[in-house]
């Protein structure tokens, strides 16, 4: 008999395969951010972050080769494409150059698409499936490495970052476009919403509903920035208190 925390099911909300990774992930991040700034060289805090870069980027191109070598990949559906995998493998490019211009963008790409992913997780197989680690990973190291960046590397957005994020979201989706052209692909679902339910239902039909999603994301990533004025004003106070 299977012990009750394995499942193939699809993960629920609420669930322990869910609530689980999120309690560990936010210990893990508190005491990796503090022991890094209190503890760690510089040149220790960039190696630490790297390494974790490395193996998120590693596990989603481990799933997809994989999946690959088994045979049943279509790449028409199973590119790593859609945001947070795309990021996830490319994540690495960020934590060995640390360029201040890569932090605007993924401060507000990660954060702003994570949250969902992990508030209201869609995994098709519980623990202990390869995907559901991918998931997870994927999502969980990614926020991780943006609040690493954050709080060890003192990196903040402005208000110059938000727009710099929404106009390399347009390079990003053009480039989409053109990948669902020539593979006949919907990814980021940018030709027609996705078959199960999503917050794209709430909007039109295409193509009203890209131009929708994306005039609500100027709301969305000014409250993200708002929030980081927020700490820093409290941050501020703290200091001069």
């Amino acid at each position: 008999m299977k012990p009750y925390f394995i499942s193939i099911e699809r993960v629920s909300v609420g669930s322990l395969e869910h609530l689980a990774p999120i309690a560990i992930a936010i210990v893990l991040a508190f005491f990796l951010i503090r022991y890094a700034k209190n503890h760690l060289s510089q040149r220790q805090q960039v190696k630490v972050i790297h390494v974790i870069a490395i193996l998120v980027s590693l596990t989603i191109a481990s799933f997809h080769l994989f999946h690959i070598a088994n045979g049943n990949y279509n790449f028409k559906t199973d590119l790593p494409l859609f945001l947070c995998s795309f990021m996830a493998l490319m994540i690495p490019l960020f934590t060995h150059f640390r360029k201040y211009w890569m932090y605007e963008i993924l401060v507000f790409w990660i954060i702003a698409g994570t949250l969902q992913g992990v508030i209201t997780p869609d995994i098709p197989e519980g623990f202990p499936a390869f995907d559901y680690f991918r998931y997870w990973t994927a999502h969980l190291g990614l926020l991780i490495i943006i609040f690493y960046a954050t709080f060890v590397f003192e990196m903040r957005p402005t208000l110059k970052s938000v727009v710099k994020s929404i106009l390399a979201l347009q390079v990003y989706i053009g480039l989409m476009m053109l990948l669902n052209y020539l593979l006949d692909a919907n990814y980021s679902y940018l030709n027609y919403k996705p078959e199960s339910a999503s917050v794209l239902d709430y909007l039109g039909e295409w193509p009203w509903y890209l131009l929708q999603a994306q005039l609500l994301l100027i709301p969305y990533f000014l409250l993200i920035y708002g929030m980081f004025q927020i700490g820093r004003k409290s941050t501020i106070s703290q200091t001069i208190d």
